[in-house]
């Protein structure tokens, strides 16, 4: 008997994906034959095997509306030569291809939105780009068979939007069988993990540090990298910082556990950050680790399952000192977030989140 063919398209290397590792991880094991479609890029590290295919799309460009266009036109083609019988895309920017296959093969289409895509601060103060991505989900996003999302709000408000329903498979990790927690005490560190992008609030900390009792690690490359690095150099922190670039997911799992507290602080621009629902909130609980979180809907009603973080109001330099100084302060109130944190971890994991997965797409075949 034959395995249904599933195949995911994304717009990133593959290299860092966790979520969508998981995702065809788990489709593997259910014995679907999976393909997870990607794009090459110059500093892009060689892939590691999987149990499932992977396959990388080389464009000539890399950024701006020609990298789009190319990457759109490869990946049409890339559907038209490798048919499926479920037809996936995530996020806005690879969801034509797949609409425009699926529908004319008769296929169902399965959608995964990582983000509100039209509301994320790069498209916020850009009119006719917003305009563009917004008549891409409304054209597209009506013909899917199966959608979800990260997280209840933003499900609950795509589906008002667009008149179709939404699940939820939220951003969680693999159940560690073991825990080992212990914070360095030598070098306490507050942890960064995830792109370094418009509005991820890493600014706020770096003119927070000189006044904060223990020392930052940023995991990530992106957009903003060095601006945050010149920041850092002018503010005189540099030896109170370490930059560590890209990191593997592995090597990733041996640093977090060794963090004092996870920063997760976002500015408030945009619905897609509101609605938010980050891996590394998950990462940090996962790992023993409470977290610095946005007083946004998601996390405010996960903290209130399980305090496993704190939440703010702002992200003002002055409002991250006072609370992590208090933090500090307070070896009882840490006690309480890193044991909600081990209890939340029996919950939130990729081990449960899974299962509604399998059965959002137990119907398609």
């Amino acid at each position: 008997m034959s395995r249904t063919r599933i195949a995911f398209t994304v717009i990133n290397d593959l290299t860092s994906d966790q979520r969508m590792e998981r995702i065809c991880t788990t489709l593997s094991s259910a014995g679907y034959e999976v393909t997870l479609v990607g794009r090459g890029l110059p500093h892009s590290l060689p892939l590691l095997e999987k149990p499932y295919r992977q396959v990388r799309l080389n464009c000539s460009h890399h950024t701006g509306k020609l990298f789009y266009a190319e990457y759109t036109w490869q990946l049409w083609n890339w559907w038209k030569n490798n048919p499926q019988d479920i037809y996936g895309s995530v996020d806005a920017d690879t969801l034509a291809p797949a609409v425009y296959w699926g529908n004319k093969r008769n296929k169902p289409i399965v959608w995964d939105a990582h983000e509100y895509f039209s509301e994320v601060p790069e498209v916020q103060h850009r009119p006719l780009i917003k305009a563009f991505w917004q008549f891409i989900e409304k054209k597209y996003i009506p013909s899917v068979t199966v959608a979800y999302t990260v997280g209840p709000a933003l499900a609950d408000l795509f589906t008002e939007l667009y008149k179709i329903p939404f699940g939820v498979i939220r951003n969680m990790p693999f159940r560690k069988i073991e825990n080992n927690n212990s914070v360095n005490t030598e070098s306490p560190f507050i942890l960064y993990q995830g792109a370094l992008n418009q509005g991820r609030g890493l600014e706020s900390l770096i003119e927070a540090l000189p006044e904060l009792p223990c020392n930052v690690k940023i995991a990530g490359e992106g957009d903003i990298s060095a601006q945050l690095k010149a920041q850092v150099i002018n503010s005189g922190v540099a030896d109170r910082i370490e930059f560590l670039g890209f990191v593997s997911p592995q090597k990733l799992k041996e640093i977090t556990p060794q963090a004092f507290l996870g920063y997760n602080l976002l500015e408030n621009i945009g619905l897609s950050y509101y609605y938010s629902l980050s891996n590394k909130f998950f990462d940090y609980a996962q790992a023993g680790v409470p977290s610095l979180n946005n007083n946004f809907p998601e996390y405010a009603k996960l903290i209130q399952e399980f305090p496993a973080g704190l939440l703010l109001e702002s992200i003002q330099p002055e409002k991250i000192i006072k609370l992590i100084n208090e933090l500090w302060n307070s070896p009882q109130q840490y006690a309480v977030l890193k044991s909600a944190c081990h209890s939340a971890a029996e919950v939130w994991n990729w081990e449960n989140e899974s299962q509604k997965l399998l059965a959002l797409l137990a119907p398609l075949g």
